[in-house]
């Protein structure tokens, strides 16, 4: 099957597929948007040209949704969307309960979530290669999304029926964490006078060096440091160090509580771990 896709919602996501999809070869009819931005080829209501798409991607705020789909089903019901197009939107955690009507209508749907930080839409489509794809929905929606994910070379990530909360979380946990982490520990490295500058690049070359190592193995045999040898004196100095660095300190009691569980799977020794667990739970 031809995809021609029609995108409404021409934000960073939207204008991220657009180009994306364009550079892949696949047919893109349009980008809508509600007002003049620049960058829609078609604004105000959707237009006829949309029912020469067979796949209509939904990219626009979760608050957004409900309304857009509302939308949508009145192009359907007029003829602005062809019979039995595939309907998808890219929320990671809504489920808009218009994709239900416009399912028992002939229209199935379901989720197009690019597991990607679409903050530059320039560079979507490299980001996109190799990248991943969250899906959900019906059969058919599920199948349009393997098609497209295909196209930009990315790989998809079927979501199981109830699970778009924890999915949305792990994703959050990944892709935002790790940047607060880089910030946190620049800030502390800054904070006992190292410059800004070489903080952030020596941030930056030890997280691009663990990631580096997952690439090898999964990420509870990549974990080094002072836990995955039971080290509690040298967690204590750690704690010690951090306290008064604003949010250095619970960060690292938090992380390191977690690093014990995988630590613990791994054999590390029982009684060491104990003593870094006593030692994160103190507060003195």
């Amino acid at each position: 099957m031809t995809e021609r896709v029609f995108i409404i919602g021409p934000g960073h996501v939207g204008r991220g597929l657009f180009r994306a999809f364009r550079a892949s070869g696949v047919n893109v009819i349009g980008l809508h948007g509600k007002r003049p931005s620049g960058v829609a080829t078609s604004t105000g209501h959707i237009p006829p040209e949309a029912a020469k798409a067979n796949v209509v991607i939904v990219c626009v705020r979760d608050t957004q949704l409900d309304e857009t789909i509302e939308e949508v089903i009145g192009a359907a019901n007029d003829g602005r969307i062809a019979r039995d197009s595939v309907i998808l939107h890219t929320s990671a955690i809504a489920e808009p309960a218009g994709l239900g009507a416009l399912s028992e209508a002939g229209f199935p749907g379901g989720t197009f979530h690019p597991l990607v930080p679409f903050s530059d839409p320039e560079v979507a489509a490299e980001m996109l290669r190799k990248g991943w794809i969250g899906i959900d929905g019906d059969n058919a929606a599920k199948n349009a999304s393997r098609r497209l994910a295909g196209h930009v070379g990315a790989r998809v990530l079927e979501i199981p029926p109830g699970k778009k909360p924890a999915y949305h979380a792990a994703a959050v946990i990944s892709s935002n964490f790790p940047v607060v982490l880089a910030s946190v520990a620049g800030h502390l490295l800054h904070d006992i006078g190292i410059s800004e500058a070489s903080a952030y690049q020596a941030v930056e070359s030890l997280m691009s060096g663990a990631l580096a190592n997952m690439k090898q193995t999964l990420p509870d045999d990549a974990l080094t440091g002072p836990i995955m040898r039971g080290d509690a004196e040298t967690v204590g100095k750690h704690l010690r160090a951090v306290q008064g660095h604003g949010a250095a300190s619970e960060v690292y009691r938090a992380l390191s509580a977690a690093a014990v569980e995988i630590a613990r799977v791994r054999g590390v020794d029982d009684k060491k771990l104990l003593a870094v667990s006593g030692l994160l739970r103190s507060r003195r």
